[in-house]
């Protein structure tokens, strides 16, 4: 017993003088890492310092529509209606950008893009039946950013990107299917976006990565009445999109 107690004992100093070197290197190896970022050989190291640069993205999203039920949906008249399921759809992007440098660490990006569409509602009823409404749409956007970056590190340089993108309806299935009874969208949106990239460097060009969250703002629920369109009073847009930029 009394030869368990001092293995113990040992072990737990050894414990000790292990963690007790590792809290006394971590600075040292915080600091080496730092001079390894300041030192390491940059790849175009003046190329933040233009005050207005291009480029070109290409997006890759997925989207769907948030759903608020109108009153009438509790009445009778909607009582065969369970639910209205909002379901994500993927789609794309296609654009370039304008990039003006406002100081050090802040840009302002105009980023005109077009973008491709899919939304999807599935309306359950209590017969167990269900009903599908596509809503494929290509819009013409006007993202307008603010790009707050951090101190580059070496060739790569962590950023925070936010902004309004206001977008128009260039052509949608809905104008073919007019006469019919279809849930009637509206053909202008306004998003509030948020997100987070990183800019890589390379010898001839600058490659960043970046995810953004939108949220649309505007109530895209058409006037014309239907019976896809009576039970719900607002939908509002929600996008998850992930930006190659190309500077």
């Amino acid at each position: 017993m009394q030869i368990t107690h001092v293995r113990n004992k040992f072990a737990l100093l050894c414990y000790q003088v292990i963690a007790l070197a590792l809290l006394v290197s971590l600075p040292a190896i915080t600091q080496a890492q730092a001079q390894a970022f300041k030192w390491a050989r940059q790849n175009n190291p003046n190329y933040d310092e233009r005050l207005i640069s291009y480029g070109f993205m290409i997006g890759l999203h997925t989207t769907a529509y948030q759903v608020n039920y109108a009153p009438r949906f509790v009445t009778p008249q909607f009582d065969t209606v369970h639910s209205v399921m909002p379901e994500f759809s993927p789609g794309f992007s296609l654009g370039f950008l304008v990039n003006y440098r406002v100081n050090e660490f802040v840009d302002l990006r105009i980023m005109p893009k077009a973008g491709f569409y899919t939304h999807r509602l599935q309306y359950n009823y209590t017969d167990e039946t269900t009903r599908q409404q596509f809503v494929e749409t290509t819009h013409v956007e006007m993202p307008l950013l603010l790009k707050y970056k951090s101190m580059r590190r070496g060739n790569v340089r962590m950023y925070m990107i936010g902004g309004i993108t206001p977008g128009v309806e260039l052509s949608g299935k809905n104008d073919v299917q007019a006469s019919s009874a279809v849930l009637d969208i509206r053909k202008s949106n306004l998003q509030l976006e948020g997100g987070i990239g990183f800019d890589f460097y390379f010898p001839l060009f600058k490659f960043s990565q970046e995810i953004r969250f939108a949220r649309g703002i505007v109530n895209m629920l058409g006037n014309d009445p239907s019976i896809y369109s009576d039970p719900i009073q607002r939908l509002n847009t929600n996008t998850i999109a992930v930006y190659f930029v190309f500077q």
